[in-house]
């Protein structure tokens, strides 16, 4: 799985643990720290990356403006620590139900 990092989103632990799981990921600082939500979300789109954020200005880009959007995760009110459990459990639970599925 791919996966892009917002600024606001990029913890090292996080995308340490997507990484050793062998996904693909990239954050906006490796590219533009600068970039707007819009280029984020084009970015993600064009590679098909799940976009990883904080920032709820995402929800208008794609439920008021209906901009194309792959799957965006968005973190409210989490810490860093608290971010990587849920994350590791999610991945676990889709990699043991493509397993199933085949």
């Amino acid at each position: 799985m791919k996966f892009l990092f917002d600024v606001c989103a990029s913890s090292r632990a996080l995308r340490a643990l997507l990484s050793d799981l062998g996904h693909d990921v990239l954050s906006a600082l490796e590219r533009d720290q600068r970039a707007s939500d819009e280029a984020l979300l084009a970015l993600a789109m064009q590679e098909a990356r799940v976009l990883v954020t904080e920032d709820k200005d995402f929800g208008e880009l794609v439920f008021v403006r209906r901009l194309p959007h792959p799957c965006i995760i968005r973190f409210v009110d989490m810490r860093v620590e608290e971010k990587v459990p849920p994350c590791a459990n999610c991945l676990s639970a889709t990699r043991t139900q493509s397993v199933m599925g085949r």
